[in-house]
C-alpha cells in the first residue's frame, strides 16, 4: 500500500466518523489516515471547549480569522506528511483532504506546504486567510495540483456562495483547469451518496495502483 488519503474532519467531529464514511469507497490499495484534531475553546461556540483544528471565530467571508492557529495547525499537517514520506510514501502519492474546518486547513495546507501532494479533496469548506495569498499564481511546488471541491446547495453553516468564491479564488491560484466544483442539490452541511462517488473516483484517478 504505497498510497495514502490523510482525512481531516469537521468541527467538534473525530477522525472515526470520517473513517467508516471512506472505508466505504475504499480500494484495496490506498490507506486511509483520519487524525484526530486536539480539543480547544471554539470563540464560535462560546469557548465550548471541542476537537478543532484551528480557533473558529465566525463563518461569513468576513470573519476575523485565528491566523496563528491556522498556520500552526498547517505545521502539524505537515509534519503527518513528512511522517509518511519517512515511512516510504513519496509525497506525490498522498491526497490530502478534508470536511468543512477539516477542508479549510487542507487547502490551506496544500496551498503553502514545500510537499508535492497528489491532490486535495475539498468538502463543505472554504480557504483561511485567503487575503494572505498574493494575487496570481502561488510559487510552492502544488500549482499544477488536482482539487475536487464539493459543496451542497442548502448548506446552512458554510453557505454555497462561500465555496464559490473560494473556488474562483483557487482557480486563480493554481491551474484552473485542475479545479473541479461539485454541488449536491439538497444537500446541508454533510456529505452524501453521490458526494462520496464523485470522492472515490477523483481519488482512484489521482492515485491509481502501481505495480
Amino acid at each position: 500500500m504505497r498510497v495514502r488519503v490523510i482525512f481531516l474532519h469537521g468541527l467538534g467531529d473525530t477522525g472515526h466518523g470520517w473513517s467508516e464514511a471512506l472505508a466505504g469507497i475504499k480500494s484495496p490499495h490506498v490507506k486511509y489516515i483520519c487524525p484526530h484534531a486536539p480539543v480547544m475553546p471554539v470563540s464560535l461556540n462560546m469557548n465550548m471547549a471541542m476537537p478543532s483544528w484551528f480557533d473558529i471565530i465566525g463563518l461569513s467571508p468576513d470573519s476575523q480569522e485565528d491566523e496563528a492557529g491556522i498556520k500552526q495547525a498547517a505545521e502539524n499537517v505537515k509534519a503527518l506528511i513528512d511522517q509518511e514520506v519517512k515511512n516510504g510514501i513519496p509525497s506525490n502519492r498522498i491526497i490530502l483532504g478534508g470536511f468543512s474546518q477539516g477542508g479549510a486547513l487542507s487547502l490551506y495546507t496544500a496551498l503553502t506546504t514545500q510537499q508535492k501532494l497528489a491532490g486535495v479533496v475539498a468538502l463543505s469548506c472554504w480557504l483561511p486567510l485567503r487575503t494572505s495569498f498574493a494575487q496570481g499564481t502561488i510559487s510552492g511546488v502544488n500549482k499544477e495540483i488536482p482539487v475536487l471541491q464539493c459543496h451542497g446547495d442548502c448548506d446552512p453553516l458554510v453557505p454555497l456562495m462561500f465555496g464559490s468564491l473560494t473556488v474562483e479564488k483557487l482557480k486563480s491560484m493554481i491551474n484552473p483547469a485542475n479545479v473541479t466544483f461539485r454541488t449536491y442539490s439538497g444537500m446541508m452541511h454533510s456529505s452524501c451518496i453521490e458526494e462520496m462517488m464523485d470522492v472515490k473516483q477523483f481519488i482512484d484517478k489521482h492515485l491509481p495502483p502501481v505495480d
